[in-house]
């Protein structure tokens, strides 16, 4: 399988990448490891084995705030003669990976040696299209056989730019073609596969589900939740860095900071991004005037959005308050609208008498579970008992700040 790095969930840019991000995977506002595309409908992230066994793990009644886990895959990453990184994928093949320690720990994704004889699917990408082709090895010849596939203009702009706000509020001068986070974790994730593509190493990725696949104009903000970040594994300096994060930013006061955002425009065609450190920056009433950000199109605010999300952080909040001993440590939720709005939700939201449209494209997911444990959990020898109150507490405060913004009647 030939993989697609991702690094805006929306649009392409050509990096020195022999194959480029497809718009399929819209819009990655946080976190730092830069996604790939598998195909429309499933991201590749590279693995840490404490994550996967929590996928594995993880409540029925959960599944529905959660991507669905699909599975692992093996990326090989080989560079050329001309400079490209070629990224390849294989089956995961359980008998592969014998004699790996149950119980390696680390940022970076796990490794093994080439395997011969998997199967491979390669996904071309062209200037209008991604055409998907099957091929099978039957031979015992070398299966990283180059793929080849067209170059791309590295000038190629998308049909929606994106546009960061600077720190005063204000629109910075130029429009982009990709989201300005994302952009800068695919090129720390290049530079760490440039490093490695000589050695031939087969990295580990999860499969999850695309969670904006279904969306169009995904609007998007990713939260950081809970009053605590550091997990249970953290080395002391590390604990006293998160706590200091958290002491310094809305996870003291509220259990929950911005931690990325990206909202369509509908008056300029666009999207205006926000990152982390903006987020961390925020008072609570910033942290207000964020959400109240998120949920403005240009034109008007969205309040047709506001029952629906608070449905789902409801439903999510009973959820998790029966989840004894669970710890989501330094874990996201993304909170996700279709930013395309038909024509008759734009006379509902300017024109208040105007017959109600059907209900909103809406969804809400728990993400990067890293760093997240409950009894019993690989042996974790910590004590929880109750629901993880951080979170809790972090839900209960924007549904409160939700329902102030429904509440207002001011333009």
């Amino acid at each position: 399988f030939c993989l697609f790095p991702v690094q805006c969930y929306f649009h392409f840019l050509c990096v020195r990448v022999r194959v480029c991000a497809c718009a399929c995977v819209r819009a990655q506002v946080g976190g730092h490891t830069s996604m790939m595309r598998y195909d429309d409908h499933t991201v590749c992230k590279p693995l840490i084995s404490r994550e996967q066994r929590f996928y594995e793990s993880l409540p029925p009644e959960m599944k529905e705030f959660t991507p669905e886990y699909k599975g692992m895959v093996l990326v090989c990453f080989e560079g050329d003669l001309d400079g490209y990184i070629n990224l390849v994928a294989y089956p995961y093949v359980e008998s592969s990976l014998e004699g790996g320690s149950e119980h390696e720990e680390r940022d970076a994704p796990e490794r093994e040696q080439p395997r011969r004889k998997h199967s491979r699917r390669s996904l071309h990408r062209s200037s209008s299209s991604c055409e998907h082709k099957e091929e099978r090895d039957g031979d015992a010849t070398d299966p990283l056989t180059e793929l080849k596939s067209p170059r791309l203009d590295p000038k190629i702009h998308s049909d929606v730019p994106f546009q960061m706000l600077d720190w005063n509020s204000g629109l910075s001068s130029e429009k982009i073609s990709h989201n300005p986070w994302s952009l800068r974790c695919h090129r720390q994730q290049l530079s760490r596969m440039r490093s490695e593509s000589k050695e031939r190493k087969l990295f580990k990725f999860l499969l999850l589900e695309n969670v904006v696949h279904h969306f169009s104009f995904p609007c998007i903000l990713d939260l950081k939740m809970g009053t605590r970040q550091h997990g249970d594994d953290a080395s002391e300096e590390k604990a006293a860095r998160q706590m200091k994060k958290c002491e310094q930013s809305t996870s003291a006061t509220l259990g929950v900071r911005v931690c990325g955002m990206q909202v369509y425009q509908l008056n300029t065609g666009h999207y205006l991004c926000r990152n982390k450190y903006y987020g961390r920056g925020l008072s609570i009433d910033g942290f207000r005037q964020a959400l109240y950000q998120y949920l403005h199109n240009g034109r008007g605010l969205r309040r047709d959005l506001l029952e629906p999300i608070l449905h789902k952080l409801r439903s999510l909040k009973a959820v998790l308050e029966k989840q004894a001993s669970y710890r989501f440590y330094s874990s996201s939720l993304l909170i996700i609208y279709e930013g395309k709005v038909r024509t008759e939700t734009l006379r509902h939201v300017t024109h208040s008498l105007a017959p109600p449209p059907q209900p909103p494209l809406v969804d809400v997911r728990m993400i990067d579970f890293a760093h997240s444990t409950f009894k019993g959990f690989r042996g974790d020898t910590a004590v929880h008992d109750g629901p993880d109150r951080g979170y809790v507490f972090g839900l209960e405060s924007l549904v409160h700040i939700l329902e102030s913004l429904r509440d207002d009647n001011s333009p």
